[in-house]
């Protein structure tokens, strides 16, 4: 975790959606609330994140500390990713979000497309 980054943010909200508000940072967060997870496995349960954003964002991720990153040294390489501490802290966080999802599709009257 960068402290000079941290210096740089204006209240705790900007902060926190800095580290979670990337398009699919937490689509990450969410799969790896039930453990540890392989690239592609993320790769097939973010299905729209391109392999280059996918990267991005779990790179982002594990910079500002919420994910741990393995990489084994075999061919072909295998990387598994997993919450740190910080990130388990995000699950209840994700969880409300993903409850509101819900009820913000029941309230339109639609299929909730997940989770079934």
């Amino acid at each position: 975790m960068n402290i000079e980054k941290i210096k740089t943010y204006n209240c705790p909200v900007e902060a926190a959606m800095d580290v979670i508000g990337g398009k699919y940072k937490a689509l990450i967060v969410y799969e790896l609330i039930n453990g540890t997870r392989r690239y592609n496995e993320i790769q097939r349960a973010v299905p729209q994140a391109t392999p280059r954003m996918l990267s991005k964002q779990l790179k982002e991720l594990e910079e500002d500390g919420v994910i741990n990153r393995v990489l084994y040294p075999v061919v072909p390489p295998k990387t598994e990713y997993s919450l740190t501490e910080m990130g388990e802290t995000l699950v209840p966080i994700v969880e409300a979000l993903c409850k509101w999802g819900e009820h913000y599709f029941e309230l339109a009257g639609a299929h909730i497309p997940c989770g079934e």
